[in-house]
This record gives structure tokens, C-alpha cells and sequence, in this order.
């Protein structure tokens, strides 16, 4: 993936970076309005596009609107701007859609989307059970996106559930997730059913490290599982879960990357579970585009949307594992294989 490089521009009435893309400056409305193109906003967390994580969905953010053809612009606060205030300044911006992707958002959304009823938000990679969970209400005017990696996942539970059958000893590998939140689950619940649809008796160990930034909280977590007889570590914690392949690669196992493709890291990693963000990206805004929007509810992107689905895989695995895998996608994709998750199937 090419990443994409922006000059930095003169900022809103907030401290954050503010990244534009060929559109006017906030709040600059003109007379010919209705001839324009959609405009969107996509919030960051308070990193930007800083890290590889980040800079992968504005990238895909990027792509999008140049597909789409909708004016687009980025903003990432400081750590010091209080969220709730940042989404009341840009819902009071002529925007066509408020996007917001990061771990304070489903909460600040819930207590500022209802006051700008007549404004459209978006909340990326994040799902409106985690509102509702913990007793809030999900706002008529969000829409969360989330994709159902859970798909992608079992193909890696699957590959690595093949692979441990191949070694000596008890079919044993280890998930190391962040925070178990339903987009860190749906993860955990789709490789688990993978990995015992190849090894019946296998042990998945599951842990979390609490985090997605401390690299050595998941180096901890990783170790044990070793110690414990995993032959394969699964990363689902971002940044942290760079310590979990780290420790695949002093002991001798293999790896399984997340989010993005991280066969780069070296020959340890065996796969990827990735989430093509640029599809959620377009969707959003083709719809904003054609006024058919939908909100008040998730959207969920799947395997057959190619969403989802997996990185480079190591040349070590053997052709017949690979064309017996491809053959297990397709049933995946056509609905022959009902995939457990943390989010519904779409019908």
C-alpha cells in the first residue's frame, strides 16, 4: 500500500492537524452550494495519521473520497481536546457526514449526536452494542461500520489449526487481543471456531493485554502462552500486539497478524487477518453522495463485500492447504459456512 502525503494546513478553531482535500476552508459556504460535492469529515483519534495503524485508514480515507469524488477533509485534535467539544464544532460546519473513528467515540457520540439531530454521523470500525451495552442509547443519526472479520479469522484459525496438526505434542495456539470490545472479539470467536474446525481437540488461550499501545504488556501475555505449548500467537491489539509477534519470532512459532498486512515483519508471520477500510470508506460515501444514507444502526461488511479477508501467506504452507483454503472461503462467501462473530451476518 503507497502511502499518501498532505501539507498541513492553517487549523479550525481547534488545536488539532487539519488535513484537506480540495475542498474550501470550514465553514466557507458558497452561493452555488447545491452544485458542489458532498463534503465529509473524517476525526482521527488524537495520534492522526501518525502511526502505521492510523495512516492505513486515511489512506483508505483518501482513496475513498478520490473514488467517490466527495470533498474530503481530516481532522485529529490534540490529546488535550475534550472529544464531545471537537464533534460540536463539526456538526456546526456544513458537513454531509461526520466520520469518526477511535476508542472515546462511541460514547461522546451518544451524548452529542442527539443534540444536531439534522446532522449525519459515522462511527468506523466500531459497533452501536457497545453503546447500548453499558445502559446508553444509540442516536438515530449514527451509523457504526463494522466489519465481520470473525470470516476472515476462522480461514487463520483454520490454516493455523492445520499447521499445529502437523506438529508434535498437543495442538495448542494463543490469541493475544486488546481490549475485549465486540470489533477485538469477533476476531477471537472466528479463529477459535477455525482452529477446532481443523484440530477438534485443540486449546485456544485467550488473553488481553487491556491495551493496544504497550508493546510489552502482549509481549508478557505472549510469552506465557509459549511456556503453555502454543505453536501459533494470534496479534489482536494493534501496536501492543507487535510484542505478540515479536515473541513469535524468538521462539520459533508462527505469527498472525492484524488489520493491515504484517507479513512484512519477517518469515514468522504465517498470515493476516486485514480489514479493507476503503471499502467501509466508500460505502459511506457513495450513499452520502446519492442522499440514500442510512443510520441508526451498523452496517456490516463481510467476506463477500471483500472487506475482510487475508494477507500474504507464508510460502511455507503447502499448495494443497492453500487450494483446500480457498475452496472453505467460498463456502464462507456464499453462506454454506455460518461463521460465529460478535456481529449478526447480514442477510
Amino acid at each position: 500500500m503507497q502511502p499518501f502525503w498532505w501539507r498541513v494546513l492553517a487549523p479550525l478553531a481547534l488545536s488539532g492537524v487539519l488535513l484537506a482535500l480540495c475542498v474550501p476552508a470550514a465553514g466557507a459556504v458558497r452561493a452555488d452550494r447545491a452544485a458542489e460535492p458532498p463534503r465529509v469529515v473524517y476525526l482521527t483519534e488524537s495520534i492522526g495519521c501518525a502511526d502505521a495503524f492510523q495512516r492505513l485508514l486515511c489512506d483508505a480515507f483518501v482513496r475513498a473520497t478520490r473514488r467517490t469524488g466527495v470533498a474530503g477533509r481530516i481532522v485529529s485534535p490534540t490529546a488535550r481536546e475534550d472529544l464531545r467539544d471537537v464533534l460540536s464544532l463539526l456538526a456546526r460546519q456544513p458537513y454531509d457526514l461526520v466520520i469518526a473513528f477511535g476508542y472515546g467515540f462511541p460514547e461522546a457520540l451518544s451524548e452529542v449526536a442527539p443534540r444536531y439531530p439534522n446532522v449525519r454521523f459515522a462511527l468506523m470500525d466500531r459497533a452501536s452494542k457497545e453503546v447500548t451495552d453499558v445502559g446508553l442509547t444509540w442516536p438515530r443519526n449514527v451509523q457504526a461500520v463494522v466489519f465481520r472479520t470473525s470470516e476472515a479469522a476462522y480461514l487463520a484459525g483454520w490454516l493455523a489449526g492445520q499447521l499445529e496438526r502437523a506438529r508434535p505434542g498437543r495442538d495448542v495456539v494463543g490469541v493475544v487481543g486488546g481490549i475485549p470490545i465486540p470489533s477485538v472479539t469477533d476476531f477471537v470467536i472466528g479463529f477459535r471456531a477455525g482452529v477446532r474446525r481443523a484440530s477438534s481437540g485443540a486449546r485456544v488461550l485467550t488473553a488481553y493485554s487491556r491495551d493496544f499501545l504497550d508493546a510489552s504488556k502482549c509481549r508478557a501475555l505472549a510469552r506465557r502462552q509459549v511456556a503453555r505449548g502454543a505453536g501459533v500467537l494470534f496479534n489482536i491489539a494493534g501496536v501492543c500486539g507487535l510484542g505478540t509477534l515479536d515473541v513469535a519470532k524468538e521462539a520459533g512459532v508462527w505469527g498472525i497478524g492484524v488489520d493491515t498486512d504484517q507479513s512484512f515483519l519477517g518469515p514468522h508471520v504465517l498470515t493476516s487477518v486485514v480489514k479493507r477500510f476503503e471499502v467501509g470508506f466508500v460505502k459511506l460515501l457513495r450513499e452520502v453522495k446519492t442522499g440514500r444514507i442510512r443510520t441508526g444502526g451498523d452496517t456490516v461488511l463481510t467476506l463477500r463485500d471483500d472487506a475482510v479477508g487475508l494477507g500474504k501467506i507464508s510460502p511455507k504452507v503447502p499448495a494443497s492447504l492453500r487450494k483446500e483454503m480457498r475452496r472453505l472461503e467460498g463456502r464462507i462467501a456464499r453462506g454454506e459456512i455460518r461463521v460465529p462473530g460478535a456481529f449478526p451476518r447480514p442477510r
